[in-house]
């Protein structure tokens, strides 16, 4: 984060997850995923759009898309602020976009929790309206499209579909493979086919758990310097 935004990040305990990134993110070429990533990447350009609505379920990416374009975005010199608004909910809402106006974008991850209180909902119109109005970007990620969304407030209502609306569809099983061995690949770690079958059809199925149960098994390989081997795995994940 810039030294403008520390302040206001620090005293929300808000962090970015220096693993999120658009490169690590299992959106294979001509998948609706892919198309969702390549608008994300575009947004700061001149024909970028100016708001981004995404949803999809739990466990199908939405904050790790969110904070990977917050990361590309700093990168090349952005100012971006980024909200979990499950977890600020209880918070005054034009307390915490006080000084959002001079981001260049702006991520609300959580809509869903805060849709329904007339404070929060004034507050994300007004936001909208004046980020449009200065050219700057507004990333929305919620667990329901914007018309499935019990939005009180009409005008907020139509803004949220002004801009362009992605779906994030969850990972089939062979994809989900091919996401785990990517993520395995990135830590340094040779994931086989068999080991990774052998993952999947035992831990949870939410993508963040198997991520979670890789990055175990990465740590504890690293330290006791093993291969992933089924009898490995079986013996730290007691499957």
């Amino acid at each position: 984060m810039s030294s403008q935004q520390q302040p206001q990040q620090l005293s929300l305990q808000v962090h970015l997850n220096d693993e999120a990134t658009f490169d690590n993110f299992y959106a294979p070429q001509g998948d609706n995923n892919a198309q969702v990533v390549a608008s994300l990447k575009n947004m700061l350009q001149p024909f970028g759009e100016t708001s981004i609505f995404i949803w999809g379920g739990s466990g199908v990416g939405l904050t790790h898309l969110l904070q990977a374009a917050c990361s590309f975005a700093e990168q090349q010199g952005a100012k971006v602020q980024y909200l979990p608004l499950t977890e600020l909910s209880g918070f005054s809402p034009a307390k915490l976009f006080e000084g959002f106006d001079d981001a260049d974008l702006v991520c609300l991850d959580g809509l869903h929790a805060v849709i329904g209180k007339p404070n929060w909902e004034q507050a994300i119109f007004h936001l909208f309206n004046r980020l449009r109005d200065s050219g700057k970007r507004l990333l929305m990620a919620a667990e329901k499209g914007p018309l499935e969304l019990p939005i009180g407030l009409p005008d907020l209502h139509s803004r949220l579909t002004w801009g362009l609306v992605y779906q994030v569809t969850p990972l089939d099983d062979r994809s989900k493979q091919a996401a785990l061995q990517m993520r395995a690949k990135g830590f340094g770690l040779e994931l086989t086919d068999e080991v990774a079958q052998y993952i999947l059809h035992r831990a949870p199925r939410d993508m963040k758990e198997l991520f979670l149960t890789l990055k175990r098994l990465d740590h504890v390989s690293l330290a006791e310097q093993r291969r992933l081997t089924i009898p490995f795995v079986k013996q730290v994940l007691n499957y």
